[in-house]
């Protein structure tokens, strides 16, 4: 997921990871997703050949690399296989390649809000289901901003906010329904427990030094091996 790499969704990147937030992962997953359809529903197609802060792909290559997590990650969520072995061609297929992404990324949320999506095992190397769901919620957060920032969007403002969230009724007073800062605390733990073999693997960069007073969201970028700081 850095600049030279960003198979984060590889399952054997992943350490084992808590969420300490207590919000659903579908209720995370609701926030980001509306945070990244706006981003890939706004990319012009002259803009798909750019390149991204993913050194191998250029935007199209990393909006069907998303595309794709989105897509398996659904099955990951019901307890069934996924195959990553071939990444495809999804804007290829049509202008309507937007509003597709956008449809997937709703049935991400639903197939991760499920009853039992975040429990027991999942995907070939059956590791925690939890765990799977952390990733795909990090390559979501972080492949929006790389998209974003390929494309000159600005990306990240509703990160800030802080929501509450009620478990019993299961709704916040944040967009989707709970606020973006709870969403950076998951990811923030998830970092924490992934980084180590992710980095041995080159799936994270080094980290990368950040301003004093730098946002949530800008040093879980630099966790990732990402330049958070402003555009050269």
């Amino acid at each position: 997921m850095n600049g030279e790499t960003s198979e984060l969704s590889t399952p054997a990147a992943a350490g084992g990871t808590d969420n300490p937030t207590g919000v659903p992962l579908g209720a995370l997953l609701a926030f980001a997703a509306a945070q990244a359809v706006p981003v890939v529903r706004a990319i012009r197609d002259e803009q798909l050949g750019a390149p991204t802060p993913c050194a191998e792909y250029d935007v199209r290559d990393l909006v069907n690399h998303l595309f794709h997590v989105v897509v398996e990650f659904q099955a990951l969520a019901a307890k069934e296989s996924a195959d990553f072995s071939a990444t495809p061609d999804y804007v290829g297929r049509g202008d309507g390649w937007r509003e597709r992404f956008a449809e997937e990324a709703d049935g991400l949320v639903a197939a991760w809000s499920a009853p039992g999506a975040e429990e027991g095992t999942t995907g070939a190397m059956g590791l925690p289901a939890a765990t799977v769901g952390a990733m795909v919620l990090l390559d979501l957060t972080v492949h929006a901003w790389d998209l974003a920032r390929a494309t000159g969007q600005e990306f990240g403002a509703a990160y800030d906010q802080e929501a509450a969230y009620d478990q019993e009724s299961g709704r916040g007073d944040g967009a989707a329904g709970v606020g973006g800062a709870r969403v950076l605390e998951a990811l923030h733990a998830a970092v924490a427990g992934m980084a180590p073999t992710a980095r041995s693997m080159g799936m994270f960069g080094d980290p990368v030094p950040v301003r004093d007073g730098a946002s949530a969201l800008e040093r879980l970028l630099a966790a990732t091996g990402r330049d958070p700081g402003p555009r050269g």
